[in-house]
């Protein structure tokens, strides 16, 4: 049983979850690494508490308490407007201060932010291959199925 806690953006704190979950139970997006055969559990789901994100100092040790394996920042921190300046600073303080292995991104990125952001100047394409190659490698069709 694999025990997954996300974190989303607080602007949008107010998400039902609905593409996490869905990518999730599909087995995509960052959620593709887990086997299909493999049980899931989502022990805990909440937003990073703003900028510059204090929630991120708490939140973990409530995942674990509910025997959380592994954290998603969830994709709205990767294709939000404007992306987390903070996402690589999440990732590296939980995973230093939790032990908790850290993943970028949860469902797939919606092909019209792809290409929306791939327009933009401060939105290095070839940084988020490092950050989340994995959700920028989804297929279009799976990508354009989360517009």
């Amino acid at each position: 049983m694999k025990r997954i806690g996300i974190i989303i953006c607080d602007r949008y704190r107010d998400c039902s979850g609905g593409k996490c979950f869905r990518a999730l139970r599909e087995r995509q997006g960052a959620f593709s690494r887990y086997p299909v055969d493999e049980p899931v559990e989502i022990v805990g789901y909440s937003s990073c508490g703003g900028c510059p994100g204090g929630n991120v100092e708490y939140v973990p040790a409530e995942f674990l308490r509910n025997g959380c394996d592994v954290v998603h920042l969830a994709t709205g921190l990767v294709v939000g407007y404007p992306p987390c300046p903070s996402i690589r600073q999440f990732k590296a303080f939980i995973e230093a201060h939790y032990g908790l292995p850290v993943v970028v991104g949860s469902h797939p990125i919606p092909l019209k932010y792809l290409q929306a952001h791939g327009r933009l100047n401060f939105w290095d394409q070839a940084d988020m291959k490092e950050l989340a190659g994995h959700l920028i490698a989804e297929p279009h069709d799976v990508m354009k199925s989360y517009d």
